[in-house]
């Protein structure tokens, strides 16, 4: 069984809103920062955004508020909603858990998801 399950990738148009989806394992949700990295071509992977366990967010200063980032107790879920997407946001998402215990720090990714292709065109 995955840890860590994106959905909801796919074309959009900038302009346009998609909303991808992190199913995460039980005692990961519970327990850890659940996180959104991407990757474009050809670039590190970096941080889109990241929740806590009790609600508290952090984003990409590249956000600049078109993103935002929520979660789900009754379904293990962690949704990232893209409004207004740019062509430079297009990359493969990856869904992550850092900061699981007993590592209760940032920068300990515990897993990764398989990753989801979002694709901005105008």
């Amino acid at each position: 069984q995955k840890h860590l399950r994106e959905s909801g990738g796919g074309p959009v148009r900038t302009g346009e809103s998609l909303q991808l989806a992190c199913v995460a394992h039980e005692l990961m949700f519970s327990k850890c920062i659940i996180g959104w990295y991407r990757q474009a071509p050809g670039k590190e992977r970096e941080l889109v955004s990241d929740i806590t366990s009790d609600g508290t967010t952090n984003y990409g200063d590249f956000v600049q508020g078109r993103f935002t980032i929520s979660r789900d107790s009754a379904e293990n879920t962690v949704y990232l909603q893209m409004n207004n997407p740019k062509i430079d946001d297009t990359g493969v998402y990856y869904c992550a858990a850092d900061a699981c215990p007993p590592l209760d720090r940032r920068g300990n990714i515990a897993a990764w998801g398989q990753g989801t292709q979002v694709t901005v065109s105008s």
